[in-house]
């Protein structure tokens, strides 16, 4: 017999989940948090999965809600349990995830008093989501009207900004008093507002008189329309479309690494390169070095089309376009008549030479993680779920061609606290293979990605252990301090062989490209358990590798 929790609202909370078909919920264990993980697991519907760690339970169910491209659920117990999901509320709110946070809670008057996991939950995330609603406790005056009226919101708040909402739910003992049989509930009518976009006048003149336009695509999930609108501008190159590898869209002729070309701009360059009109689509993007450009270009104009963020990421917005790109581009090819413009050839012309130059290199560079990058993007499967780790990994991965059109990375805040949760989460709810390529701190810093017991055996963690955080001998700055290794990079000897025998996966460690090549070609192949691949650089001057790199481009 099922047995279910009589807090009325929980009774509707769940209710309300199922109308707008929000069915995977993450949970992580705990007292207060009781009566909802009992009234979960005894639905029928949902999807329950246990993580202990609730900073690594906010991470997964952010990959999950990416694999799914819908709300997912996470509830926890109260007091600090609830801040642990501070770091993926971040990420969720800078990068439209939709995370619900469902906190349990001690009763009102319960805080500030010194009682046990007692904290100021109510408005705990208010700076990074899109909505924070208290629920009444059920003996309160119209409970059950108010707190189904506030949960409509919150979800319907959710899935319409695609991100972080929060929702505090106080509640008082006993919190194991069962019931078997549930009251009826009505129905919902979805009330979300429908957006309408038309392309103005003014906008259409401002496109027909620019010469030089550039379209620079951020961090996105990849679009079949979006690609095919793109490439009927560069066909006969009437615009510069710059992606990253987050961008996920592939032309031949989309600019697909940004810093191959622009990481040697001078002054002049900066203006002789610089666009008159700027297109920006998506989320953050990962090159510094174009940001630095854009932000000297001294801009006439800069769109930025996005349904929900408008940021003046280069101190020049001059429209904010509140819609999907698919929508403002096919409003705009029905009446333009794209035209050549020698902007284009200006910078196929550097392109040509700089990709000339990537490839002598390549030809000639030892093994490291420069040339692991390089093996791995040739290796790589097309049809998998490809996830980078921040720092590093994703500055490597823009340098080099990966086929995959689901790209990720935690581009929102761009922290390594998350990136092995995310994936992980990510592959629980996807049946393609997912892949991780990450670096050793992010990898170490988040172990308890790795602590649950739904991770698909075809998926797989490739590690480039290169004893530290490189990136800090990469960027400009640290290495002239005395710190560095102690208190910046964090210089470790630890490997990854004995985590992967504690939780269950296969591991293998290679240290030179022969092997490398050799055992990717058959790590990807599926097996009975997931696996580990340590690609060991500790000996190597990894930093220096790649910063001759891009001396060797200036010549």
């Amino acid at each position: 017999m099922k047995q279910y929790s009589s807090k009325r609202s929980i009774q509707i909370l769940t209710h309300l989940l199922k109308e707008y078909g929000i069915y995977n919920i993450v949970i992580s264990p705990g007292s207060r948090n009781a009566p909802l993980a009992i009234h979960f697991s005894e639905t029928d519907e949902l999807n329950c999965y246990s993580i202990v760690d609730e900073r690594s339970a906010g991470f997964v169910g952010l990959g999950m809600a990416k694999s799914e491209k819908k709300p997912v659920a996470v509830t926890c117990t109260s007091g600090s349990a609830a801040a642990n999901y501070y770091p993926a509320v971040t990420e969720g709110f800078y990068s439209n995830i939709p995370l619900l946070l469902l906190t349990a809670d001690r009763p009102a008057d319960f805080v500030d008093i010194f009682d046990g996991q007692t904290i100021r939950q109510k408005d705990l995330f208010q700076q990074h989501s899109y909505g924070d609603f208290q629920l009444l406790e059920d003996d309160e005056e119209n409970a059950d009207e108010e707190n189904f009226a506030r949960i409509k919101k919150a979800i319907e708040i959710c899935i319409e900004k695609q991100g972080p909402v929060h929702i505090n739910i106080p509640l008082q003992e006993p919190l194991y008093e069962l019931v078997s049989e549930l009251p009826l509930f009505p129905s919902v009518e979805k009330t979300f507002a429908k957006k309408k976009f038309d392309l103005s006048p003014t906008l259409l003149s401002d496109w027909n008189s620019s010469k030089r336009v550039m379209i620079l695509v951020g961090t996105r999930e990849h679009s079949e329309e979006l690609e095919m609108q793109l490439s009927q501008l560069v066909k006969n190159h009437s615009a510069v479309i710059f992606t990253e590898v987050t961008s996920n869209l592939h032309h031949p002729k989309f600019f697909g690494h940004i810093d191959r070309y622009i990481f040697n701009f001078t002054e002049d360059d900066f203006r002789h390169f610089a666009p008159d009109l700027l297109i920006t689509i998506g989320q953050n993007v990962v090159s510094k070095k174009i940001k630095q450009f854009l932000r000297k270009a001294k801009l006439k104009n800069h769109w930025h089309i996005h349904e929900v963020w408008q940021p003046d990421t280069f101190f020049a917005l001059t429209q904010k376009l509140e819609t999907r790109p698919e929508v403002f581009f096919a409003k705009l090819l029905s009446q333009i008549t794209p035209e050549p413009q020698a902007y284009f050839n200006l910078w196929d012309v550097l392109r040509n030479k700089q990709d000339v130059r990537h490839d002598e290199y390549c030809l000639k560079v030892p093994f490291s993680d420069f040339k692991f990058f390089e093996v791995l993007a040739g290796k790589l499967p097309a049809d998998i779920n490809l996830h980078f780790s921040n720092s590093s990994a994703i500055r490597y991965a823009q340098l080099f061609e990966f086929n995959s059109k689901n790209i990720h990375c935690n581009r929102g805040t761009s922290g390594i606290d998350g990136s092995t949760s995310t994936a992980m989460g990510y592959a629980m709810r996807n049946t393609n293979q997912t892949v991780l390529v990450t670096g050793d701190v992010s990898f170490l810093y988040d172990i308890n990605g790795l602590w649950n017991a739904y991770i698909p055996p075809y998926t797989r963690i490739i590690l480039f252990n290169n004893g530290g955080g490189d990136i800090f001998k990469i960027i400009p700055g640290p290495e002239s301090t005395n710190a560095l290794d102690e208190f910046i990079l964090t210089r470790h000897h630890k490997n990854a062989e004995f985590i992967a025998k504690h939780f269950g996966f296969g591991y293998t460690r290679v240290e030179d490209e022969d092997t490398l090549s050799r055992v990717l070609d058959n790590f990807f192949r599926h097996d009975e358990k997931p696996k580990i691949l340590e690609v060991d650089t500790q000996e190597i001057e990894n930093a220096a590798v790649l910063k001759r790199y891009f001396e060797y481009l200036k010549n």
